[in-house]
């Protein structure tokens, strides 16, 4: 069995630091791996992302994350990746790892993911050239994903996504900005990797659980969902 650890829009920042850290105490005892699902920071500052690195570094078990469209605001994706990477952290876009855990070999592959909406009410690649790189944006985004999830030679997979795969989890929020949550070009690649379990943030007022069209597990770890620092899913139970 491999204990998943998750948790998304922490949205840290000088104001909140050390909000996080004493709640992640001993999470070796309870998770092989933690994975961060973006909106790490409030505006994607060098100052914030400092904060971030301080409260997961060090914890014992491997961190994976990726960002969020909150991490992109000041168009510094690059250096706050080198800044987690460098506190031992690894940040993930349209890439994957595979982690030797105790309970076997995991694979992670993940994206911020995009926009774009779900069957019946979103977005197509028709009309303006606007609309259609916004759609196209989305579907290479979760391509790469799903490329990068298929190629992991592991016993268990897990997509990890800013933006969200499914409908199921944004019940709670405005069906109108649906379309902004995320995408079902993400559950789409996550199914044909036969992903064992899909993790995303974004939607704050949404809810935890839902599933693929395929039948995987989706799980909406935005702190404002969970109430906590962080929720445990197991794998191969």
């Amino acid at each position: 069995m491999i204990r998943v650890a998750a948790v998304g829009d922490v949205h840290l920042g000088p104001d909140v630091r050390g909000r996080i850290r004493p709640h992640l105490s001993g999470i070796g005892e309870h998770a092989d791996v933690l994975l961060l699902a973006g909106d790490l920071t409030q505006h994607g500052t060098m100052d914030e992302i400092e904060v971030v690195a301080t409260e997961f570094r060090d914890l014992g078990v491997p961190v994976v994350a990726v960002l969020g469209n909150h991490d992109y605001q000041c168009d510094m994706e690059e250096e706050i990746t080198a800044v987690l990477r460098d506190a031992g952290m690894t940040v993930l876009e349209g890439s994957g790892i595979v982690l030797s855990l105790p309970g076997g070999r995991l694979g992670v592959a993940g994206s911020k993911g995009f926009g774009g909406g779900f069957p019946g009410r979103g977005g197509s690649e028709f009309g303006e050239p606007e609309m259609k790189a916004f759609v196209r944006h989305s579907r290479r985004l979760a391509t790469a994903m799903g490329e990068a999830l298929c190629g992991l030679d592991a016993d268990y997979r897990v997509a990890l996504t800013h933006y969200a795969p499914v409908a199921d989890t944004l019940e709670g929020e405005p069906c109108e900005i649906y379309p902004f949550l995320g995408s079902y070009f993400l559950a789409e690649a996550a199914d044909n990797a036969e992903a064992d379990l899909l993790v995303h943030g974004h939607a704050h007022a949404g809810s935890e659980c839902g599933k693929t069209p395929g039948g995987a597990p989706v799980r909406n770890v935005a702190l404002p969902v969970l109430h906590r620092a962080y929720a445990v899913y197991c794998l191969g139970e």
